[in-house]
């Protein structure tokens, strides 16, 4: 599959600073969402960027790496439970998607997202389903995110042993539902997503 498309035609459009943005983190019961947003040199290709699903985390780690050091800006944002349970999870990642492309020490041209969002920025935008297996440039956001947040979660396991999130980093899994129906909620969780386990336990 051809990943630089979308880049090609903005490109030739006229765009100079192609922004890719994605999310990782909108299902999990515990841990914030985090978007980043990547704007990537028009010569720099990272060979083995991909969507971050499909890949192993070694190769994440690695290439997350590479991406930071050759990225013409990068910016990593998150909202946390208590927000996502305030505004739902649709908002709150929108909300992280526009704070990371505010954030971006360059302004980008054009911002191409991935899934079907529209962003509330005054910026030129696309969104693009499975736009982090069909561009590079979201890809790169894509990889980024997800070793933020799985890095995250693994710091937070150490502050909350008892639901093992350096395993699940905060998935419903079995282990993790379980924990929760025995040791009640920690400040992590969702509260609109763990009702039916939880019993309104406010741990």
């Amino acid at each position: 599959m051809d990943k630089f498309v979308y880049e090609r035609e903005l490109a030739a459009a006229g765009y100079g600073y192609i922004c890719g943005v994605d999310e990782v983190g909108r299902g999990p019961l515990a841990g914030p969402v985090v978007c980043a947003a990547v704007i990537m040199p028009a010569d720099c290709v990272i060979a083995g960027v991909d969507d971050s699903k499909k890949l192993s985390a070694r190769k994440r780690e690695f290439l997350a790496e590479e991406i930071k050091k050759r990225a013409t800006a990068l910016s990593v944002c998150r909202v946390e439970a208590d927000v996502i349970d305030r505004i739902n999870i649709l908002e709150a990642t929108k909300l992280c998607m526009k704070n990371a492309v505010e954030s971006l020490s360059v302004t980008p041209s054009f911002v191409i997202t991935d899934g079907n969002m529209t962003l509330d920025i005054a910026i030129p935008q696309k969104c693009i389903v499975k736009g982090d297996e069909k561009s590079y440039t979201i890809g790169c956001a894509s990889i980024v995110a997800k070793v933020f947040r799985d890095a995250l979660m693994d710091e937070y396991a150490e502050r909350y042993p008892a639901y093992g999130f350096e395993r699940n980093k905060g998935y419903g899994t079995r282990e993790h539902i379980e924990a929760i129906i025995s040791s009640g909620l920690c400040p992590l969780h969702r509260r609109s997503f763990v009702s039916k386990w939880s019993g309104g336990a406010k741990n």
